[in-house]
């Protein structure tokens, strides 16, 4: 009889833990993003999504409009930097703020941008490309994770979001602060940490997709800061976007003594400029 109990009780808890493990898996099954394959069901569900297929490019005359109508509330240090920088672009002299080959990053990401832009659907993930400096990939995470405890800080934050109907409500953390927080493509300053930014994205019509954007920047704002931006859809194949390669202009097509196909600087003088053909 003692072992019939103890047979019994070993099965009792081989059940238990089936049953917990069947549980966490189906747990972490309804999560694509935790490196469990997707389901038929998971790719399925993307039909339901609204359609963001296409090509997008950013209204720029709404961009410069904002500059004139929806300035950030800038902390009155950071206002004399951006008012000296948009005198100065204006004057045909603008900050080289983006010209060192690093990425744009976010907030610039989506605030100043004049490259198009592809946005993909897959389990799990809403993932951004587009054209620039080849840098130019955003990941958001709609599987259910949360910010991590520790994260590692990049150019592009941490983004995590979920769907309130059609609007994609998407929060942004750990961006390195030696990022650009820009309104233009020749003023902003970094932001110095402690920045978040939280957008909702939506279809406003057909083919018009708007960026709501609130961005808390405690170093640079005395309060947080809305705004939108508008990018409009392009079907035909020809807008796709291209590759873009940082500093590809600064190298020339040549061949190598053994007649392999390189790429050779090309000379420049002081201030960038190409030195002439002697």
């Amino acid at each position: 009889m003692k072992r019939v109990h103890q047979v019994l009780s070993a099965a009792c808890l081989g059940v238990i833990f089936l049953s917990a493990s069947l549980s966490i898996h189906a747990q972490v099954g309804s999560k694509p993003g935790y490196n469990v394959t997707p389901s038929a069901r998971d790719w399925q569900d993307l039909a339901k999504l609204p359609d963001w297929s296409g090509t997008w490019n950013p209204k720029i005359t709404d961009q410069d409009q904002q500059i004139k109508t929806n300035m950030p509330p800038w902390k009155p240090e950071v206002a004399e930097i951006i008012k000296f920088q948009l005198a100065e672009e204006k004057a045909g002299r603008p900050t080289p703020l983006f010209v060192n080959c690093l990425p744009e990053g976010m907030p610039a990401w989506m605030l100043i941008s004049h490259n198009s832009m592809e946005v993909l659907f897959t389990p799990g993930r809403v993932t951004m490309l587009g054209e620039s400096d080849g840098n130019r990939l955003r990941r958001i995470y709609t599987d259910g994770r949360k910010h991590p405890e520790d994260p590692d800080p990049t150019f592009h934050g941490h983004s995590i979001g979920h769907w309130e109907g059609d609007t994609l409500v998407v929060d942004t953390v750990a961006i390195l602060p030696q990022a650009i927080f820009a309104i233009s493509e020749a003023a902003g300053v970094p932001h110095n940490g402690d920045i978040r930014i939280t957008e909702r994205i939506r279809l406003v019509g057909k083919d018009e997709l708007h960026d709501e954007l609130v961005i808390t920047a405690s170093h640079l704002l005395t309060k947080p800061w809305k705004t939108t931006r508008i990018s409009f859809r392009q079907r035909a194949q020809k807008f796709d976007i291209v590759e873009g390669v940082c500093l590809e202009g600064s190298f020339r097509p040549a061949k190598d003594a053994k007649g392999f196909d390189i790429y050779e600087p090309i000379p420049m003088d002081i201030g960038g400029n190409r030195i002439p053909p002697q």
